[in-house]
């Protein structure tokens, strides 16, 4: 123990050694880098490591580039930046360095990074020393460290890729992502080609860069020579390593290439469902051989693609099918309509596969009158388009029935209840007069109208409404109060769905009166406005589908009403019989036709009597003058009965009967039309 104490006491006087002494002994340069101030201090060993005099250098870290070389140097960086980054303490890396006398050497350096409170980066202190020695196969390593880097970014760039593919709803999705230049490129390929598989052939979908296939291969059969018929024929992948191998198996294809500089080339099937969809060959101009790394990550890059173009086919299929359905349930056609110039738009969603419930329909009326619907049924899938055509069908039916715009909706929404389906719908139906302007409308949760004036002027029309479609009739809430509005001639009628309007993050007013102030610097053809609309939906993107209808009442050129008289006659009311034939009679003088006073007066008479006979409720006498090409006065008597009246014979000594054989003899033409829960027999005489 004595001995051991002395010999403690005998230690040298320099022991422990100060680290400085220890690095130089070691062959290692220490170094501070303040980041703040961009300065690079370095100790004597460090200045030997780099092979330069201290007269040489600056501080700077941008001088040590003489010895550096760019390429060293921006890997270096790399590395430094990465770890600074990502809050690393500590950093590593070897580079090489050019020597004073040409030569090049391996060096290692070592990091730490010193951090503020905060965490920002503010200092960089640590070692570089010389390991040439240490890495004698330097030229190997580096090669072993190229490939892994290699194989990294090819990893990181099927990421890259696989992320894209999920967003791609189309094979030209698809394509284009495959051509982009953040793409394939960056897995070091000079040039693509891929084909998918159509009745037993191959067709080229993609080749890049532009117009390098080679001639006679853009449709080939799976039998033939090619790379990509191989690798469909037997779901393998075939690597191609060396020009010489890509001559001697494929001689037919290899002349073309052989001017691209083409090196190797990897062909691989792309296989769904167990079942070969098409193939893609990517070509190489700098490199020969694929590691089974590489090899693993291009298989699997294959397999994304390829699951990507089966979801793209599936997704197109369905798409053709759902713009099918919905084709086949809005009007093939929009009817002329006298008086009004009309025109409809319809514009699918944004988001492509789902189509929606959007709707509209014009539907010609009596009397000069037109009904104009736009709808929307909740969801975005076929059975919404479905629902949509079958609420569409009957609410064309009850609206050529004559019933009330209030009546139309509510057994519009009594059948949507009935039906076996969740959804409901919004609806807004105008019924418009185009004889005096007159439209009516009924609402049903839907969007406002809006009115494009004469002087340019366009306004929200406010229509009091009711609950959706299926929902008002579910609550027992079917009554729709009736709005009406005065359109003049010239005016424009506009009716949307919300996918027009409603943007995510604004306000549906605000939407509108954009939407208005757009229609009234639009040009005044319903048309050209139509397409101007739509291509604002079509800009902005939205995810719903958008239908629209504009509605232009013209000036009247044809016929148009200018006097109406209307009397309501009870049964058994003798003084309301009296009072509307001298209503008639007063008129038709009035009016100008008296040269035919005594045939209308009668076949009026003959129609309120046959009203009055034949039906337990009153008659409405309706008796207006039409001005037009040619003038006429037109008849119209009312009643409650849904029974059609029939023409028959009398008989010689019959006394019922005569009535519209009569009413057929001296009228130009009379027809029976449906009002609601009745009916109106009319007829029509012209006047001088």
């Amino acid at each position: 123990m004595a001995d051991r104490g002395a010999s403690a006491l005998s230690l040298p006087q320099d022991w422990p050694a100060h680290p400085d002494p220890i690095l130089a002994l070691n062959r290692m340069g220490s170094f501070d880098w303040d980041l703040d101030a961009g300065l690079f201090h370095m100790d004597a060993q460090a200045f030997e490591v780099f092979d330069l005099l201290p007269e040489e250098y600056d501080g700077r870290p941008e001088t040590l580039a003489v010895r550096v070389p760019p390429p060293e140097a921006a890997r270096l960086d790399a590395v430094v930046s990465r770890a600074i980054k990502d809050g690393s303490e500590n950093y590593g890396a070897y580079f090489r360095i050019r020597c004073r006398d040409g030569t090049s050497r391996w060096t290692h350096t070592q990091g730490y990074i010193r951090r503020d409170d905060s965490g920002r980066p503010r200092r960089v202190v640590g070692i570089v020393r010389d390991a040439t020695e240490e890495l004698a196969d330097s030229e190997a390593r580096s090669h072993r460290a190229a490939q892994t880097e290699a194989f990294r970014q090819q990893t990181g760039v099927v990421q890259v890729i696989s992320a894209a593919l999920a967003h791609a709803r189309t094979i030209q999705d698809v394509i284009d992502v495959l051509k982009d230049t953040h793409g394939v490129r960056h897995l070091g390929a000079a040039s693509l080609v891929m084909g998918l598989v159509e009745a037993g052939r191959i067709r080229l979908v993609a080749e890049g860069p532009v117009g390098s296939f080679v001639p006679g291969t853009r449709v080939t059969r799976i039998d033939e020579p090619y790379p990509m018929s191989e690798v469909v024929r037997t779901l393998s992948p075939r690597f191609i390593e060396s020009p010489e191998e890509f001559a001697e198996g494929y001689p037919i294809l290899w002349p073309h290439l052989h001017d691209l500089h083409i090196t190797s080339a990897a062909y691989l099937p792309l296989i769904a469902q167990a079942r070969p969809i098409g193939a893609m060959g990517l070509l190489y101009d700098d490199r020969r051989g694929f590691s089974a790394e590489e090899r693993a990550v291009l298989v699997a890059l294959g397999s994304s693609i390829a699951q990507s173009l089966m979801r793209a086919r599936l997704y197109e299929q369905e798409k053709d099918l759902a713009q099918g359905l919905q084709q086949a349930m809005l009007p093939r056609t929009i009817p002329r309509v006298r008086g009004a110039d009309i025109a409809v738009r319809y514009r699918s969603a944004a988001l492509g596969r789902d189509i929606g419930g959007d709707w509209y329909d014009v539907i010609p009326l009596p009397g000069g009158r037109v009904g104009a619907v736009i709808g929307d049924v909740q969801g975005h899938d076929t059975h919404a388009a479905a629902v949509m055509g079958q609420l569409r069908i009957v609410l064309r039916a009850y609206a050529a029935e004559g019933h009330t715009p209030a009546t139309v909706m509510a057994r519009a929404s009594v059948f949507l209840h009935e039906l076996d389906t969740d959804r409901f719908a919004t609806c807004l139906y105008a019924q418009a007069d185009l004889a005096t302007g007159v439209v009516q409308m009924v609402r049903a949760g839907h969007i406002d109208p809006l009115v494009r004036r004469n002087d340019g002027t366009c306004d929200r029309v406010p229509v009091e409404g009711g609950l959706p479609l299926g929902l008002s009739a579910e609550f027992g809430r079917l009554e729709y109060p009736v709005s009406t509005l005065e359109l003049d001639p010239g005016h424009t009628l506009l009716l949307c769905t919300d996918g027009l309007v409603e943007q995510p993050g604004t306000d549906l007013d605000e939407s509108l009166r954009g939407l208005a102030t757009l229609i009234g610097n639009g040009p005044d053809e319903v048309r050209d406005l139509a397409d101007r609309l739509i291509r604002l939906a079509e800009e902005q993107g939205g995810d719903d589908d958008v239908a629209l209808l504009l509605l232009r009442r013209r000036a009247p050129e044809a016929a148009r009403a200018c006097g109406r008289l209307r009397q309501h006659v009870a049964p058994g009311d003798a003084k309301g019989l009296s009072q509307a034939r001298h209503m008639i009679r007063a008129a038709v003088r009035a009016w100008g036709a008296r040269d035919r006073a005594d045939e209308i007066e009668l076949v009026a008479d003959e129609l309120i009597t046959n009203a009055l006979m034949h039906t337990d409720g009153s008659a409405i006498v309706t008796l207006r003058a039409l001005d037009g090409s040619d003038r006429r006065l037109r008849i119209e008597v009312e009643d409650s009965s849904s029974a059609l009246p029939r023409r028959r014979e009398a008989g010689e000594q019959g006394v019922s009967g005569r009535g519209l054989l009569l009413v057929d003899r001296l009228a130009d033409v009379w027809g029976v039309e449906a009002r609601g829960g009745g009916k109106a027999v009319w007829c029509e005489f012209r006047m001088p």
